[in-house]
C-alpha cells in the first residue's frame, strides 16, 4: 500500500505566517515543489524481517510545523535518522534543503534535538554554546543571546551538572538555533520542561516558522502538538496512514461529536423529555453525541429549546481521539 503525503495547501494561520517567507503555491499532486525544505518519494527501510518504513512520501514547505505522530515501532526514529543521514535507506529517494541527506550541504542547513540532550556536566551554559559556536565557524561571542533566547541567560554561567532535565533540555534547543537552520527536526523536544518552558517553546517555534524555518516535530504530548502545528502526519507500521490538518483528519476519520447541555434551574426533566438521547449524568447535565453531518440539525433542535437550557458546549473529537482512531484501524 502507498502512503503519500504532499504538504502544499497551507491553512489560513500558515498563510499568514509565510507572508515573510516567500510562500510556494502549489496544488496537490503536482510536479515537486521548488524551494522545498524536505522532499522524500517512495521511501523505504528494511531491518532483516522488519519493514521499517514502506513507501512513504512527503514534501515539507518553507515555514510549515509539523508533528509526526506514531507509536513506538512506528518508524518515526528511522524516518528521522534518514533525514539526517544517520542511516541509509532501502529504496526510494530524499533530499534535504536540496541536498543528500548527511553531506555537509544538508548538515549546515538542518538542526536536531534529541528526546535526551547530554551535555558535559563540568562546562557551563555557556561556554558549550561557545563550543557548539566555534564547531559551526560562528562567533562564540552569539552564545549568551542564544541561551537568552531559551529562557537560560541567567544561569548561563553555571555548571550543566547543576542543570535540570528542562534546563538542559533548553541548552539542546539554544544549539539548534546556531546558524538560523532551514529544518529543524525535534524528537520529543518538550521532554522534562514545565508547563511555562513548554508554552514559551511553542512561542519560539511559531518565531522561527514565521522566520522560514521548516518544523518536524515528533511527539506524544498530542494536547501539546494539537494546537500549535500546520499538519499531522501519522505512522503504523512503518506507513503513513494519516496526514492534513486538524479538521481534515477529523473529517476523515467521521468520530461523534460530544455535547453536554447545561438544564435551566428546574428544567433538568424537560430538557430530557426534548432530548430523548441525552443521557443525564452525575454532574447534572444532559450528554449526547451525533455525528458530524447531523451537527448542526442537532445545535438547531437546542436552541430552539431556549430559556431551557442554560449553557451549551460542543466538544470534536480531539487529536488523541482521532490518533486512536488510525492506529486502531491499522491494527496497531
Amino acid at each position: 500500500m502507498t502512503s503519500t503525503l504532499t504538504i502544499s495547501q497551507p491553512t489560513e494561520h500558515f498563510r499568514a505566517r509565510q507572508a515573510a517567507a516567500a510562500p510556494v503555491a502549489v496544488a496537490r499532486n503536482t510536479a515537486p515543489e521548488a524551494g522545498a525544505t524536505l522532499r522524500i518519494a517512495g521511501l523505504s527501510k528494511r531491518y532483516q524481517a522488519v519493514q521499517a518504513l514502506d513507501d512513504v512520501s512527503l514534501t515539507l514547505l518553507p515555514g510549515m510545523r509539523v508533528a509526526l505522530l506514531g507509536h513506538n515501532g512506528a518508524g518515526k526514529s528511522t524516518m528521522m535518522k534518514i533525514i539526517l543521514g544517520l542511516i541509509p535507506y532501502d529504496g526510494g529517494t530524499i533530499e534535504v534543503c536540496g541536498e543528500a541527506p548527511g553531506s555537509a550541504g544538508a548538515r549546515a542547513q538542518v538542526a536536531y534535538l534529541p528526546e535526551n540532550a547530554a551535555f558535559h556536566p563540568a562546562l557551563t551554559g555557556q561556554e558549550q554554546i561557545r563550543h557548539y559556536l566555534a564547531l559551526r565557524g560562528e562567533d562564540p561571542k552569539q552564545a549568551l543571546e542564544l541561551l537568552e533566547r531559551v529562557g537560560l541567560g541567567h544561569a548561563a554561567r553555571r555548571r550543566i551538572g547543576t542543570y535540570s532535565k528542562g534546563m538542559r533540555q533548553r541548552v539542546g534547543l539554544a544549539q539548534t538555533l546556531i546558524g538560523k537552520p532551514r529544518l529543524l527536526v525535534l524528537d520529543e523536544p518538550t521532554s522534562g520542561l514545565d508547563p511555562v518552558s513548554r508554552r514559551d517553546f511553542y512561542a519560539l517555534l511559531d518565531q522561527l516558522a514565521a522566520e522560514g524555518a521548516s518544523i518536524l516535530l515528533s511527539s506524544h504530548a498530542l494536547t501539546e502538538v494539537e494546537a500549535r502545528t500546520d499538519r499531522i502526519l501519522i505512522l503504523s507500521g512503518g506507513r503513513l496512514v494519516a496526514q492534513g490538518t486538524l479538521p481534515e483528519l477529523r473529517h476523515e476519520a467521521a468520530l461523534p461529536v460530544a455535547m453536554h447541555v447545561t438544564p435551566a434551574p428546574g428544567q433538568t426533566r424537560a430538557l430530557a423529555e426534548a432530548i430523548p438521547e441525552a443521557g443525564i449524568g452525575n454532574d447534572g447535565l444532559l450528554h449526547l453525541t451525533c455525528q458530524q453531518s447531523e451537527k448542526l440539525a442537532l445545535l438547531a433542535r437546542i436552541s430552539a429549546l431556549g430559556g431551557r437550557v442554560a449553557d451549551l458546549d460542543v466538544i470534536p473529537p480531539s487529536l488523541e481521539d482521532i490518533y486512536s482512531h488510525f492506529s486502531r484501524r491499522d491494527g496497531q
